[in-house]
Formats: structure tokens, C-alpha cells, sequence
């Protein structure tokens, strides 16, 4: 087991400094004098060096450069049909920190059943009457998932889903740490601990597994899950320091902060939508579907007029929603599937036939 007590690991070639607005401890070197938080932009003075900070087990160096996340920055607002025309133009960078962040690196095993409820549907013809059967089956599965390095950032300053969504890191790359890798970029130190994140790996490993044990499950019309049981199994956390580019600009006095992944150059960030474009592209989208049905759809009963009219609405609520999630990259992880090991195993798959329920209605026959 690691030993987890306070190392004096920071000499005289480094110096650390707490944030006054934001409360950010950071790592720096020694020869800096002055420099700002990379999290709420504020300048500071450094005053002294770190004792006692736990010394990291891993670091994966960083691969980007600055110049690399500034041209990732101008990319990503270019496929950005709803960013408004002011944004680009009038937007600037204020901020670009390069910044080991701390993280908590978790292996795991998840094992467990579930239970579900399956349903198949039949419809026939029986006399004068339309017959819908359902036959209810009780569908069991059980097995295992294994994951290596599920990570969970160890800094309260720095916002989880920006961390969560710069994911994955290459952990072929994992070096042993290093103070030689800090030269030249900021540290943050970690105020989140080993046993406070490991509720969030094992979140996410139970989550995976459940979604593969239910992704076996197939042939029926309908499923609902009736009971879960699932255990994780999870490692003592590994402290590692990942790269991460912070980029922070201003847009009509508000700040927006984007993060770029220091080693696959990943950007993610949430951007303003001009509104009216939105409703320009989504009533546009509208009009044309609309023409395409009606000539493309036969008839003129009022189902068909229906039709012609819901298609087009689905159609063009589709592409505002796909537009809209274009600026919003920035989300909570709640799976660990790109971090499994193997394949999940399959220790048990169990489909029993229960009962049958019928149901009729008589057909009405317009001709008698």
C-alpha cells in the first residue's frame, strides 16, 4: 500500500503559490517572480516554495505546444455554424497556461446481474377480430468488466466536466515523475483526495457495465430492467500529473475558459449561440423539408398532410439539436468503456419463457 504521508519533494527550484481570489495552489519555478491564475486569470506574486507536497507517481509529458493550442483554438470556432459573427471577430485570447493538473488514476473490476423484463409482441387476424399477444419473458444477465486508469482530476479549482471531456490520455505514455518535467509550465496541487474521487470511478465503472450487460439483450420489443446488482472493485488511486492547455478569452465583458488535452491536442469548450441564426437555420431547414414532402409524398387524406407536416418538424428539430451540441462540448463522464481491459465477460445469460397475455378488437366491417 502507498504511503500516502506528506513528501519533501520541492527543493530549492521550486516555488508555489496560493491564488488570493480563487484559492488555486500552485506550482512554479523558482525563478518566477510574478504570474496569473490560470483558472480565474488574477496576477499574484510568488511568495515561497511548497514543503511537504506529496510527490506524484506518474506524469505524461506534454506533447502540445502553445503555439499548437492557439491554432486548436481558431479550428474549433470554425465548424461552428451558430457562433456569433461578433464572437470570432471581436474575441481574443487573454490567457494560455500550460498546466500539469493532479489526478487520481484507478484500476477496477466491476461484476454483477441484472434482471429484466423482456416483451414480444405478435399481431394476427383471428375471425372478426385483431388479435395482439404479448409473451413476457424473464431475462437474466451476469458478468465482469476490467478498467485501467480511470482517471479523476484532483483539483477543485479546475471544473471536472472540462477535465472529463478532454479524456482519453495515451497512458503508453505514463513516465515516472519528474520535477525536470515542470520546467517551463505551471503544477497544480492537489486539494481532492484519493478516497473523496473514488465515488466518481466507481460510477463510472458500474455504469459501463451495466450498459454492456443490457447491450446483450436483444429480440425483444421491449425491455425493462427490474433489479441491478452490481459490486466494484477498485484499486488504491495512483497520483499522476496530467498536460492540459487552459485558454481563457473575453467576449462581451464574460470570460470563457477552454481547455486543449496537452498530449492528444483534444480542445473542448462551450461557446455562445447566436439565437437568431439558430431560428434562421431551423425555420430554413423547416421550409425546405416541407417542400420535399409534398412533392415527394402522395395523397392528401389527412394523415398524409400530417405526415408531411411532422416529418418536416422532426427534420428540422434533428439538425438545431445536432448544431446546438456543436457548442456545447462540455460534459460529465458516466462511463469507463474506453478504459476496459477486455472485453466484458459473460458468466451468465438466462432468457425463461413466463405467460402469454392476449388482447383483441373486433374489426369493423364497413360493408354489412
Amino acid at each position: 500500500k502507498h504511503d500516502y504521508a506528506k513528501e519533501a519533494w520541492l527543493d530549492e527550484g521550486m516555488k508555489a503559490y496560493k491564488c488570493p481570489q480563487c484559492g488555486a495552489q500552485i506550482i512554479c519555478e523558482a525563478i518566477t517572480g510574478s504570474t496569473s491564475c490560470p483558472y480565474c486569470g488574477s496576477q499574484t506574486m510568488v511568495p515561497g516554495t511548497f514543503a511537504g507536497m506529496q510527490k506524484p507517481d506518474y506524469v505524461i509529458p506534454f506533447k502540445q505546444t502553445k503555439e499548437a493550442a492557439s491554432k486548436a483554438l481558431e479550428d474549433f470556432y470554425k465548424s461552428k455554424i451558430l457562433l456569433p459573427s461578433s464572437f470570432k471577430n471581436k474575441n481574443h485570447i487573454s490567457e494560455i497556461k500550460g498546466i500539469y493538473v493532479p489526478f487520481w488514476l484507478y484500476d477496477a473490476s466491476a461484476s454483477g446481474s441484472c434482471l429484466y423484463e423482456g416483451i414480444k409482441k405478435k399481431n394476427f387476424r383471428r375471425g372478426d377480430y385483431d388479435i395482439t399477444q404479448k409473451l413476457y419473458y424473464e431475462v437474466r444477465r451476469s458478468g465482469q468488466d476490467f478498467f485501467a486508469f480511470i482517471p479523476a482530476d484532483g483539483s477543485k479549482n479546475m471544473p471536472d466536466d472540462l477535465m472529463d471531456s478532454i479524456e482519453p490520455y495515451d497512458y503508453n505514455q505514463l513516465k515516472e515523475f519528474s520535477k525536470a518535467y515542470l520546467a517551463g509550465f505551471l503544477a497544480d496541487k492537489y486539494d481532492v483526495t484519493e478516497e473523496e474521487n473514488r465515488p466518481r470511478a466507481e460510477t463510472r465503472a458500474r455504469n459501463t457495465l451495466s450498459a454492456d450487460l443490457r447491450n446483450t439483450v436483444s429480440g425483444y420489443d421491449s425491455i425493462r430492467t427490474v433489479d441491478e446488482d452490481i459490486n466494484v472493485n477498485l484499486s488504491e488511486g495512483r497520483y499522476a500529473m496530467l498536460p492540459v492547455w487552459l485558454l481563457s478569452t473575453r467576449w462581451e465583458g464574460k470570460n470563457f475558459l477552454f481547455a486543449m488535452n496537452g498530449q492528444t491536442g483534444k480542445m473542448v469548450g462551450n461557446l455562445p449561440i447566436d439565437k437568431m441564426k439558430c431560428a434562421m437555420i431551423t425555420f430554413g431547414t423547416f421550409i425546405v423539408t416541407v417542400g420535399i414532402a409534398f412533392g415527394c409524398i402522395d395523397g392528401n387524406d389527412d394523415a398524409v398532410m400530417a405526415l408531411k407536416i411532422i416529418v418536416p418538424i422532426i427534420v428540422s428539430a434533428i439538425v438545431a439539436w445536432a448544431l446546438v451540441a456543436q457548442m456545447k462540448t462540455v460534459e460529465l463522464a458516466t462511463s469507463a468503456g474506453q478504459y476496459k481491459s477486455k472485453p466484458l465477460e459473460l458468466t451468465m445469460r438466462d432468457d425463461i419463457y413466463l405467460r402469454t397475455e392476449e388482447s383483441s378488437r373486433r374489426i369493423e366491417n364497413n360493408n354489412a
